[in-house]
């Protein structure tokens, strides 16, 4: 049996993104459970806004291998920021480019069949719930299972060390819990 293969990324391009430094957490919880973890990040697919005519002239390419990588994967693991209270533009515009379907391809061949794991942070005091919110229906929409545990990191601004650790190790581990679950649910449906 092959190990589960899990895409995780976060929903920011900012080079010094809490989220990024948390969905590093939660893609170690993954692989210490035996996952095979593809941790991108959304800087290096520089996907234009997604646009109806420019998908009848073709997918751009960033577009197309970011989806590639998500038709490759059986779970995502991802890390989502707040802004405005949901979720950021370029994660939705990773989101909507990735559900279009490209000639022979049946809908939603990206996301229908994919379990996915979610984890937040945010400087406010809810961490990123309210835009988790958002990404969970969004996700449940286009035929995702979402799995039900979820961290939300409050105060971000205070809550990693220089490491790119979570200061507080309960916190760490309920991150590194998200992903490991999201492994071991996938190892169980793939069996």
């Amino acid at each position: 049996m092959s190990a589960p293969k899990i895409l995780a990324f976060a929903g920011s391009t900012r080079e010094g993104s809490w989220n990024k430094k948390l969905i590093r957490i939660a893609a170690a919880g993954a692989r210490a459970t035996g996952a095979e973890v593809t941790l991108v990040d959304l800087r290096e697919f520089p996907m234009p806004l997604y646009d109806g005519d420019l998908e009848a002239e073709g997918f751009p390419e960033p577009a197309r291998a970011f989806k590639r990588l998500m038709l490759e994967n059986e779970g995502l693991l991802i890390s989502s920021p707040e802004y405005n209270s949901s979720v950021s533009g370029v994660l939705k515009n990773a989101i909507d480019w990735a559900s279009r379907s490209e000639p022979g391809e049946a809908p939603l061949a990206a996301f229908v069949g994919k379990v996915a794991g979610l984890v937040a942070a945010s400087p406010g005091a809810l961490g990123g719930l309210r835009g988790l919110i958002h990404l969970r229906a969004i996700l449940g929409n286009i035929k995702v299972l979402v799995i039900p545990d979820q961290v939300a990191v409050s105060k971000a601004h205070d809550a990693f060390t220089p490491e790119g650790t979570l200061k507080d190790a309960k916190q760490q581990a309920s991150v590194e819990k998200v992903g490991a679950e999201l492994a071991l649910i996938l190892a169980k449906l793939h069996r």
